[in-house]
């Protein structure tokens, strides 16, 4: 969710880390519950419905989730932090579909990469801060660090699973800043209960369908009085350029939408569990520009968005393969 802030443009320092962190999602397996995962992947995988009935093992949804959430950490982590390709063999199909701008298709690249990052960035660490699953698609929030001492850069990545293996691969990346406007960092959870865990699957659906509801009226019709009737009066913002509670996002997004009345924005895909649900939309302030990838991630808690997180890269004018970021 955008505030009344231009995005800084993408440095080639920043392009080349990128480069070498596509694919990447994180990789902090401490932060995920621990998941017995199958010898090897069942036949099919849900088609992004939440309504999956498993891998043939007669594993229930939850539970296929779960493999979902674990592969994707085993894979990154494997790859990225030990340089072990053979993951990728295992998890990770052969045509896998990347749709990061700097990476072109297909798992042979996944794997030169987590070399390339491994020998170039042996103490690199992907803290994962908090992953949902929602039918056949994961995704993962995450502080990448490349080099110790520094405060590496905020990501979103996306991941779709296909016959039980890594399909396809979707991310948004921004850098940290030294200080926000908020007092907030771009990661922690400050709501209560204060923990990166999605809440319960029960609360799901009315958790997206509300978010849906309320990002359609604040964010693509530009309505500011959608914040008195989704967002709660505890609402807490990372965005690191806008101030906290719904008076701030009121300002930033009054001027923003000010600053842009042209601005069109087009969500792609909404992935929700529990009380998290993340958008991941195509913003474009005018007509002609390529405009940002952006993901916002939601928290709900008893029927009001309470907190949110946002990362936002610039579309660029190339790309590595045919896909677009979207």
């Amino acid at each position: 969710m955008r505030g009344n802030f231009l995005v800084t443009p993408t440095t080639s320092a920043r392009r080349a880390f990128v480069a070498l962190a596509a694919s990447a999602a994180l990789l902090g397996a401490a932060a995920l519950p621990a998941v017995a995962v199958p010898a090897a992947p069942g036949s099919h995988v849900g088609s992004g419905s939440g309504s999956g009935s498993g891998f043939g093992f007669g594993f229930g949804d939850s539970a296929r989730l779960a493999y979902q959430k674990d592969v994707t950490v085993r894979v990154l982590k494997g790859v990225f932090e030990r340089g072990d390709t053979e993951v990728v063999d295992r998890y990770v199909r052969p045509d896998y579909i990347q749709h990061n701008p700097l990476a072109p298709d297909g798992a042979e690249t996944l794997k030169n990469l987590g070399k390339a990052i491994h020998a170039q960035f042996p103490d690199a660490k992907y803290d994962v801060k908090r992953v949902i699953s929602e039918g056949d698609l994961v995704l993962v929030h995450s502080n990448v660090v490349m080099a110790p001492g520094t405060k590496g850069q905020a990501v979103f990545d996306i991941f779709r699973f296909q016959g039980g293996k890594i399909a396809e691969h979707w991310d948004v990346g921004q850098s940290v800043p030294d200080t926000t406007a908020n007092g907030n960092d771009m990661f922690s959870t400050v709501s209560w209960p204060r923990t990166g865990q999605p809440g319960p699957g029960w609360l799901t659906a009315y958790n997206k369908k509300l978010v849906t509801k309320a990002f359609d009226q604040l964010i693509v019709k530009k309505d500011l009085s959608a914040l008195d009737r989704y967002w709660g009066p505890e609402y807490h913002q990372h965005n690191p350029n806008i101030a906290d509670g719904v008076a701030g996002a009121k300002a930033g997004l009054g001027g923003y939408f000010k600053q842009f009345p042209q601005l069109t924005v087009s969500p792609k895909r909404i992935i929700a569990e529990g009380d998290l649900v993340a958008v991941h939309s195509h913003y474009v302030n005018a007509p002609g520009e390529r405009g940002q990838a952006i993901v916002d991630l939601f928290r709900v808690r008893g029927g009001k968005i309470v907190e949110h997180w946002d990362v936002i890269q610039d579309v660029p004018a190339t790309s590595a393969n045919d896909n677009t970021m979207f």
